[in-house]
């Protein structure tokens, strides 16, 4: 049978230039070559070479590719959005390993950081030599930061800083943490090694989703910062919040990926599997799964692209990067359980991919931002009434 893939059927790549081909194919192979042979046994066994493959992304000039110099790619938003693309083609771990080190822990640094921030920590960020987390959800305050109990005190010239963060990937393997704390001025950031004595990480295990990514709890006790410590251009939660939303302008690719790779296997699956003497690609229902999963993958790709236009000109706002999560990650998860569906018990297994896409994407509609929380900010937004409290 001659198949055809969704996005040749309205050719929606014509208008990718010939760099952020390039750079995509450069990461479909690594995804190809380095992640897929080997990330079903470490989804099974919770386990992540989380260091190696940071080195292995620097290598390639992946981490922190949007930021200008310092070591970093200096790539466009487009390039960045098909980057993550094909890395949660592979995981959604993977993904969240580029975006945490990428568009959380670098990009506070280079965006509210002093310059002494930047030429200690960016340059070894963009390599993987130095691995970062981004402390800001806490147990009792995630969809509400700005209830955050974590606090900072100043006492000379330094902060003492006490209280605990939750669901922080790569806390535990983390060289530096950027760590976001009340004051008696407001809220403020913090660049802290792992080292200084009072922080403490731990691990976050039991897990049935994004197992092949390391989440932690990180703790702080009567931990000592120099005023150095702090990011001096975060001045309230609008800086935390701005980093947030380049993490999730990532998302919005990185869910086109995982659904992506749900229909080609099912797409695959499909034209050989054969039940009732034949293929059941040729049975009615199994052509209108793959005709709505064809659409509603155009239609995320499509967004995706339209939102990395508008990043590129430099105009986006968190409201249309809250539109792309929002239809984006639903939509994925349509696409995999549909593809599920049509594995029937085999797509259960770890042999193929769909069902570890589907309970991460589980997880990404809640991270960075809830799917609900998403709903009232566009909601908000087109009714002029704001409907969180």
């Amino acid at each position: 049978m001659a198949t055809m893939h969704p996005f040749t059927l309205l050719d929606i790549e014509r208008g990718l230039t010939q760099e952020q081909r390039e750079i995509q194919a450069v990461t479909r192979k690594f995804v190809n070559d380095r992640i897929k042979p080997n990330i079903a046994s470490w989804y099974e066994n919770a386990e992540i070479p989380v260091r190696e493959l940071a080195q292995e992304l620097g290598s390639i000039g992946l981490l922190g590719m949007h930021l200008q110099g310092y070591g970093c790619a200096g790539t466009d938003a487009t390039s960045y959005g098909l980057a993550n693309l094909e890395l949660e083609a592979g995981d959604s771990g993977i993904r969240s390993l580029n975006s945490v080190q990428g568009s959380l822990s670098m990009y506070a640094i280079y965006a509210y950081g002093s310059e002494e921030q930047k030429q200690e920590w960016l340059p070894q960020m963009a390599t993987g030599k130095a691995i970062g987390c981004f402390g800001l959800s806490e147990a009792d305050h995630g969809s509400n930061p700005a209830g955050m109990l974590t606090n900072a005190k100043k006492d000379g010239g330094d902060w003492i800083i006490n209280g605990s963060k939750m669901w922080i990937t790569n806390g535990s393997v983390a060289d530096v943490a950027v760590i976001w704390a009340r004051t008696d001025e407001g809220i403020r950031g913090f660049c802290v090694p792992t080292t200084t004595p009072g922080f403490k990480a731990n691990v976050i295990k039991h897990k049935l989703s994004l197992r092949a990514s390391l989440t932690a709890e990180l703790v702080f006790t009567n931990m000592r910062v120099p005023d150095s410590a702090r990011l001096p251009l975060a001045t309230s939660l609008r800086a935390p919040l701005m980093c947030l939303a380049e993490a999730r302008y990532g998302i919005i690719f990185g869910a086109v990926g995982a659904a992506r790779d749900c229909f080609e296997v099912a797409q695959s699956y499909a034209a050989t599997r054969e039940q009732f003497d034949g293929p059941i690609a040729r049975h009615q229902i199994t052509q209108l799964k793959f005709a709505t999963m064809a659409t509603r993958l155009n239609t995320a790709m499509l967004l995706a692209l339209h939102i990395g236009k508008i990043k590129d000109e430099h105009k986006v706002t968190p409201v249309q990067i809250s539109m792309g999560k929002f239809n984006n990650v639903q939509g994925a998860l349509e696409i995999a359980r549909e593809a599920r569906s049509i594995l029937g018990g085999a797509g259960i297994t770890t042999e193929y991919p769909i069902f570890r896409h589907m309970v991460n994407l589980e997880t990404v509609l809640t991270y960075e931002g809830t799917h609900e929380i998403h709903a009232l900010v566009l909601g908000e937004t087109l009714t002029g009434i704001q409907a969180f409290r």
